[in-house]
């Protein structure tokens, strides 16, 4: 065998693996604007959604590559579920929550308030709160709105925010971050 046959084979082993393993140790960068210009050989996503109660514990992207397969699920984990709808979920977005939960240092998982958004489902929440803005990264599965009970919304906003890449919203009164990969921006809802 081959170097070149090695590696392929070590990839393919890895992403079967990767979709069933839970491993303990969360990858460690030394720079998180690293790893969103993509720097690391393994990126992992851990979170729980606060509204269906799913939990993702994946490594969705191995030696420079994203797995089709893991993008899909997240995709899915990501979904609106109020209207059951799937679409691709922004891959920087996901690299920007994994570089910032590997920055801070802590096992437990994201619990994922919002990802992805319908825009009915965006308009339905726009006409109950004025934090919903019309043009939502939401709604372009670019955006979720996360909590940890182990970091404070200011703890998780510097470590997005030291990602140098998106959106950054603090909702210190309903204890969440939002994070997108917009244009790089801060604001306090």
């Amino acid at each position: 065998m081959n170097s070149n046959q090695a590696k392929t084979s070590r990839r393919r082993l890895l992403a079967a693996f990767a979709g069933t393993a839970v491993l303990t140790a969360a990858p460690v960068y030394s720079k998180a604007s690293g790893l969103i210009r993509h720097a690391g050989d393994v990126r992992r996503i851990s979170m729980r959604n606060q509204r269906t109660g799913e939990t993702l514990d994946t490594i969705y992207w191995i030696e420079g590559e994203y797995i089709r397969p893991v993008l899909d699920e997240i995709s899915y984990f990501m979904r609106d579920w109020r209207e059951n709808e799937v679409i691709s979920y922004d891959r920087t977005n996901i690299d920007i929550l994994a570089a910032s939960h590997s920055l801070m240092e802590t096992s437990e998982p994201y619990l994922l308030l919002s990802g992805y958004r319908t825009p009915k489902t965006n308009a339905m929440l726009r006409s109950r709160s004025r934090g919903v803005a019309s043009n939502s990264f939401h709604v372009k599965a670019k955006a979720a709105d996360l909590r940890l009970k182990s970091r404070s919304v200011s703890q998780m906003a510097a470590a997005a925010l030291a990602c140098g890449a998106g959106g950054v919203g603090k909702y210190y009164g309903s204890n969440f971050v939002h994070m997108d990969s917009g244009p790089v921006r801060t604001w306090r809802g």
